[in-house]
């Protein structure tokens, strides 16, 4: 796994035989869904199957229950657990003492799901906990919770303050929501490429046959790869002075830009 995912995979906690299956289907990050992929029933079993399961060669994140439910300490208890990379916090208005408490450095990361009006309201105090590894869109709750119809230019706004909120909090570009279509690539790449451009680093999956089209899509196109590395020997041909590369003038935030396009397309 690196540090940096590009792509994050939900499997549900009382679904244990598909567990390996998550870990080995490219994904960069596994998150193991004890929320709402599990009834209320079935939590406890759910625990219990994913803690004798858990094992530090394999490490996966836990979606842990909300806060003010009967279920979340337990559920960050197991989160002490060798395994167990990062916790992934829904409905974060506030964080609670225990996952501060665990979170600390050298603990489990802790990735945020913005997705409740107070969430997006506390954006930046959310942002600004020291244990905050990444922020992550919770993109259908908030639009249940805002009576929002639309996913698209709809959720455009929250999506800016969620890009906004990481980069004055120094951490690194968001988590996009889910893609709801499983059969249908050209919808999950144009929502996967439109999270891109407005400056997310990954998203989450619901299934592992929408992996490697997520990963692909975060990944700089031959076309943005092949115009950084002119950009680049130009600029160190130059030695600082003006130039332009296909007809575009080429200053420092355009050379800044081509670096960082060489960078993601070096990083695996």
């Amino acid at each position: 796994m690196i540090s940096l995912a590009r792509s994050y995979l939900f499997v549900p906690g009382n679904r244990p035989e598909r567990f390996e299956r998550a870990v080995t289907s490219g994904s960069h990050a596994v998150i193991v869904d004890l929320e709402d992929a599990v009834p209320p029933g079935e939590k406890d079993n759910a625990r219990a199957a994913l803690a004798a399961w858990l094992r530090a060669d394999r490490p996966v994140h836990i979606r842990v229950n909300a806060a003010e439910t009967p279920w979340h300490e337990a559920d960050v208890a197991l989160c002490r657990s060798p395994g167990v990379a990062g916790i992934v916090l829904p409905k974060a208005e506030q964080i609670s003492q225990a996952v501060r408490d665990l979170c600390r450095p050298g603990g489990p990361a802790l990735l945020p799901l913005i997705e409740t009006a107070v969430g997006i309201d506390r954006l930046r105090e959310i942002a600004s906990e020291p244990a905050v590894q990444r922020l992550v869109f919770g993109s259908i709750d908030l639009q249940v919770d805002l009576g929002i119809e639309g996913e698209g230019e709809e959720l455009l706004f929250f999506r800016s303050q969620i890009v906004l909120a990481s980069r004055l909090a120094k951490l690194p570009p968001p988590v996009d929501g889910v893609c709801t279509e499983i059969d249908e690539p050209e919808r999950l790449e144009a929502d996967t490429l439109r999270a891109k451009r407005l400056g997310f680093g990954g998203k989450l999956c619901i299934h592992p046959r929408q992996v490697p089209l997520v990963n692909q899509c975060f990944v700089p196109s031959a076309e943005q790869l092949a115009w950084a590395q002119r950009v680049m020997a130009a600029a160190e041909k130059a030695s600082g002075a003006a130039i332009a590369v296909d007809g575009r003038m080429v200053d420092r935030p355009v050379i800044l830009q081509a670096e960082h396009i060489v960078r993601e397309a070096q990083r695996k």
